[in-house]
């Protein structure tokens, strides 16, 4: 826009140019409107520039957000970073435009600050959809991006043994014990950490070279573990601890597909079986909901399945169709397989679910229960 109006004033200062006559005002008129109309077109084309169409929110609606304070090199090493396809790097840079996000890298680095831009791209996409369905398809892309972010092997940078932080929580296995433990010091040519110790709060004594491995989170939530030996103990002013081998870069620990969630969710469940229905001379296998039904209380619960505790007897790899109680007027139901199970108490049993089939409303409701998006 600048280059048209200064191209314009170049013009106008020319000498050997006589644009209007003296005594033909209504011709300088004219071409003064003209030269208005040439800037005022400038200016509505770089506005409408700094708009997006918002993907997710509705055909035919544009949302105005920040403009672009990122260049699209850094979205697209994020993209590749993560393993993006194109429609997904477009909905994340809605999110980030919706949001005015100056530091991508940043935000990507803190889940905290992700779900805080993600759950207001969510409330736009409540507020904006044209129809519920076109609702629940935008928002199913928008949770299904950010379970890929969730998931993405992504090296988080603080992996490396000395780059551990004091204080920070860790969990030290030998053989196949584990005790927890914190972090004294990971500087100088050992990490130091609590002396481990026993459910009876007693010290573990380990004799130096024991084998053993250090699992530690990082403020991004990655879960990294490295191998070690001991090297030996020493008192410290946090007391007692437990020097161990520093082993240079730590390994990223595989990590739950989708986030899981803790909650306390009623629901109930009716078992389900495969009948074979004939349809002239073919035969074609038919889920068959069975009517009795029992009752249980969801513990946790992730897009990929959930834990039940109940009194019922429930068999491993039996199918259920499950109800779960999601708010005052709304339940979800999915349908889902047990592959495992465990005595809790005298009285009760946990089992534990994989989802089977779970319907688009259902997968968009458990995502904004286990994000946290539903909550005002």
């Amino acid at each position: 826009m600048n280059g048209i109006i200064w191209r314009t004033h170049l013009f106008l200062l020319q000498d050997d140019v006589k644009y209007f006559k003296d005594d033909d005002p209504v011709q300088a008129m004219i071409l003064l409107i003209g030269v208005g109309a040439i800037v005022l077109i400038s200016i509505v084309t770089h506005l409408v520039r700094t708009r997006i169409n918002a993907p997710g929110v509705g055909k035919g609606q544009s949302s105005q957000v920040s403009p672009r304070r990122f260049n699209a090199f850094t979205l697209r090493r994020i993209a590749s970073n993560y393993g993006l396809d194109k429609d997904q790097t477009h909905l994340l840079e809605f999110v980030f435009r919706n949001n005015g996000v100056g530091d991508p890298e940043r935000v990507m680095r803190n889940p905290a600050l992700l779900d805080r831009h993600f759950k207001r791209a969510y409330k736009v996409i409540e507020r904006s959809a044209e129809t519920e369905e076109d609702a629940q398809q935008r928002l199913s892309r928008l949770f299904s991006l950010r379970n890929v972010i969730e998931a993405a092997p992504v090296d988080d940078g603080a992996v490396s043994t000395s780059q551990l932080s004091e204080n920070a929580a860790a969990v030290l296995s030998t053989g196949k014990d584990s005790y927890p433990v914190r972090v004294i010091s990971a500087k100088g040519d050992s990490v130091v950490v609590d002396m481990p110790r026993n459910a009876l709060g007693s010290p573990i004594r380990l004799t130096k070279g024991t084998r053993v491995t250090l699992s530690f989170f990082t403020k991004s939530s990655k879960g990294f573990a490295f191998d070690s030996r001991v090297l030996g103990t020493l008192d410290t002013p946090q007391g007692p601890g437990l020097q161990l081998a520093h082993s240079g870069k730590a390994k990223a620990l595989a990590q739950r597909r989708y986030r899981r969630k803790q909650v306390a969710a009623g629901c109930a469940f009716y078992f389900v079986f495969v009948d074979t229905v004939k349809a002239g001379r073919k035969k074609t296998p038919k889920l068959m909901v069975d009517t009795r039904r029992f009752i249980g209380t969801i513990l946790d619960i992730s897009i990929g399945g959930c834990s039940i505790k109940t009194s019922a007897p429930v068999q491993v790899g039996s199918r259920l169709k499950i109800d779960i109680d999601y708010s005052d007027d709304s339940m979800i139901s999915v349908l889902g397989q047990v592959l495992r199970s465990n005595r809790s108490g005298t009285v009760g049993t946990i089992i534990h679910i994989k989802f089977l089939k779970v319907p688009r409303r259902a997968f968009n409701n458990i995502s904004a229960l286990v994000f946290g998006y539903d909550n005002e």
